[in-house]
């Protein structure tokens, strides 16, 4: 009696990794690949229309992170998901955080021979993608929720919260914080492409991993006519400058007389990310209060809120993204429960906002 071929999806950013895996698949009796795609919102498109039985899936890719992926596929649609990243070393962060997610399985790839790898690899390929394909993904997830979780811990891991008493006299110098994930490549390039170099200031945490901050502060640098770049410690918070927190690193204002400077510094993981956003907003808040402007926008969890929220309460002007033009509404849409964002705006009127923010007198 013939069965239904096992269909593989392959989400990774690497052209090389989507068609390696792919002739892996096809040339395996009783698999074929239902589809690819080069980063996971390109992949929730597809899944729109189908869904596979198994699903290989990078973690560092443009966009989306694959482990924001893999816990959206997990609430939405529990499926095997099979994790083959350079970052998935044995007992490593990424590994654990994919494992307790509810992932099926961890490869290592290599950072270089990847091509040779994979094809050595086929067979391990196969044999895991069988063993997956019979797995039962909610019983994965319950074990996965069962699981001692890793600590989350909060900005006082990195930042005292401001005191009652911390409001600020009036500068001249003001600071714009902005922080971002799922969604955010695209929702920062959208603000950050309207700004005048007129504007104030610019302080941003993107949830996204190290190497790829230069990268993205670069090309933003180059669509803007304000200056873009990956934050270095002790950077001056400018006029007409975005800083960007580098991936694997926490970002600080820093007030030094009557201007502000960004700290750069190692240390835990705060609602799970490095960058965290909340330890950038607490920061803003005991350092800037009325001087500074906080907006949360589209992305998964609710790293942020509780920030945004103690900016609020230090003077500072605040604003959330709304749900419909939000990628995902997570981190905006808890500020809004907390009472964080005395405005929600859609993404459109936000670069209006900040403009406005930094022409008036304080």
């Amino acid at each position: 009696m013939s069965t239904a071929p096992i269909r593989v999806m392959i989400v990774d950013d690497s052209a090389v990794v989507r068609q390696v895996v792919s002739d892996v698949v096809t040339r395996a009796p009783g698999m074929e690949v239902m589809a690819t795609a080069s980063d996971p919102l390109f992949a929730l498109g597809k899944l729109r229309s189908e869904w596979p039985d198994v699903i290989v899936l990078d973690i560092e890719m443009p966009r989306m992170d694959g482990l924001s992926f893999l816990r959206r596929v997990m609430a939405e649609h529990p499926t095997p998901v099979i994790i083959c990243s350079s970052l998935a070393e044995s007992g490593s962060a990424p590994t654990m955080d994919a494992l307790a997610a509810g992932a099926f399985a961890v490869i290592p790839k290599p950072r270089a021979g990847l091509k040779d790898f994979l094809q050595s690899a086929a067979e391990d390929i196969v044999t895991t993608i069988r063993s997956a394909a019979r797995a039962n993904p909610r019983r994965l997830l319950a074990h996965a929720a069962s699981a001692p979780p890793r600590p989350k811990l909060t900005a006082d891991a990195i930042l005292t919260p401001a005191p009652a008493s911390a409001a600020l006299r009036e500068t001249t110098d003001k600071v714009l914080a902005l922080g971002t994930s799922t969604g955010g490549t695209q929702a920062l390039e959208a603000v950050l492409t309207r700004l005048p170099v007129s504007v104030s200031g610019i302080v941003i945490v993107q949830h996204m991993p190290e190497r790829f901050t230069a990268m993205f502060a670069e090309r933003l640098d180059g669509l803007c006519a304000i200056r873009v770049r990956e934050a270095r410690h002790g950077d001056r918070v400018a006029p007409g400058l975005a800083l960007i927190a580098p991936g694997g690193r926490h970002m600080m204002l820093r007030r030094s007389g009557a201007q502000y400077h960004v700290d750069v510094v190692d240390g835990p993981l705060v609602n799970r990310h490095k960058p965290a956003v909340d330890v950038l907003f607490r920061s803003v808040a005991k350092c800037a209060g009325k001087n500074a402007a906080g907006v949360i926008m589209t992305g998964m969890g609710d790293d942020g809120a509780r920030g945004l929220l103690e900016m609020r309460e230090s003077g500072a002007a605040t604003i959330a993204q709304d749900e419909t033009t939000s990628v995902v509404f997570g981190m905006p849409g808890e500020a809004i429960r907390l009472g964080a964002a005395e405005r929600v705006l859609p993404l459109g009127q936000i670069p209006a906002a900040l403009i406005q923010f930094s022409a008036a007198p304080r």
